[in-house]
């Protein structure tokens, strides 16, 4: 059974931004080639491309922007990127040439209906149920009638079940708080839907052999109503 999630959001926001600041250089270093190894998540966010016909794709959760950057290789007219790190979002600037932003994704700084794509790999584990309802709701706003967005969370692991959580006190040598959730695809496909994002196509998947972090995988891919 999950453990009780913390009584303030604001500290668990604060930890999170901190502990990526403090490893982002060492972060960027060890993930900015990894998309060459990750065949699925490659088809995806070109399927996203093609989905946002031309229109701007927001990489939400962007780290040191090595989406981002392939967003905007594979076609993309316009792409930002955000991320609650000031230190990822200014070496995705300075790696990339595009647009960075550091924001909380429960409170995106970008007008309504103004995206063809959303993409979020792995960045709404760090938020608890009520922050990833926000940002859900923030995800749908932020997209046109039609648009789409591109979500991928880890379900579990070795040690690790689906809905559970872990802990990181330590990485790269820096102190660091920060907490990784296990989702449960139906719970979050529920919680979309009631933000106004329906399923349009799912992928599950097992670990890569390819060094990434050895976890079971979900990609939702969503599209807001035309009437929402």
């Amino acid at each position: 059974m999950p453990a009780a999630e913390g009584p303030d959001p604001r500290a668990a926001v604060a930890g999170t931004r901190r502990g990526y600041d403090l490893v982002a250089g060492d972060y960027a270093a060890a993930i900015s080639g990894e998309l060459a190894g990750k065949p699925f998540d490659r088809a995806l966010l070109d399927t996203i491309v093609e989905l946002a016909a031309g229109f701007a794709i927001a990489d939400v959760g962007c780290g040191p922007g090595h989406v981002s950057r392939y967003l905007a290789d594979r076609g993309a007219r316009v792409v930002v990127g955000l991320d609650l790190s000031t230190a990822m979002a200014g070496i995705g600037a300075r790696t990339t040439g595009l647009p960075f932003v550091a924001a909380d994704m429960t409170a995106v700084p970008l007008r309504s209906a103004s995206l063809g794509g959303v993409v979020s790999l792995y960045a709404v584990i760090h938020l608890d149920a009520a922050a990833r309802a926000a940002a859900y709701r923030e995800f749908a706003r932020v997209l046109r009638p039609g648009g789409y967005a591109l979500i991928a969370f880890h379900t579990s692991d070795a040690d690790t079940p689906m809905g559970g959580r872990r802990s990181m006190a330590q990485w790269w040598g820096h102190r660091v708080d920060l907490t990784f959730r296990f989702l449960d695809p139906d719970e979050e496909t529920r919680a979309l839907a009631a933000a106004g994002l329906e399923v349009t196509a799912r992928l599950d998947r097992e670990p890569l052999l390819t060094g990434e972090h050895a976890s079971r995988r979900s990609y939702l891919v969503l599209r807001r109503a035309v009437g929402g």
